[in-house]
């Protein structure tokens, strides 16, 4: 079993920074990736950045240049840097890990989730 245990989120004003984490933990072989979605109210849940394990990474464009991802792959942990918030970036925000508990069972798991608020 593969566990992510997210923290950070909570109410920032726009204009304003918050920073969220994901640690992965339990029975990993190996990470193929990490990375954040996130789901606004009456939308469906969409990509925000992830790390992919020797292929750099991916950011949806509406976070381009104010949202930065960054992961540690010896401690197999995911940050999200969110600077210069808006309010459409209100959300529930999940965290993905996707990779094997051995070299034939892969997993694909995600966080329970941690809401994000912006503020006019």
């Amino acid at each position: 079993q593969v566990q992510l245990v997210e923290s950070g989120g909570g109410l920032a004003q726009a204009g304003g920074s918050l920073r969220l984490s994901c640690a992965a933990s339990g029975s990993i072989f190996s990470i193929d990736a990490m990375g954040w979605y996130r789901q606004g109210p009456g939308k469906q849940r969409e990509l925000v950045a992830e790390s992919i394990t020797g292929g750099g990474t991916r950011t949806a464009d509406s976070v381009k240049g104010r949202f930065t991802i960054s992961r540690d792959h010896a401690r197999n942990t995911v940050a999200l840097q969110m600077n210069s918030l808006k309010p459409e970036d209100t959300a529930v925000y999940y965290c993905n890990a996707r990779g094997g508990i051995s070299t034939i069972t892969s997993f694909n798991v995600w966080g329970a989730g941690t809401q994000v608020a912006v503020s006019t």
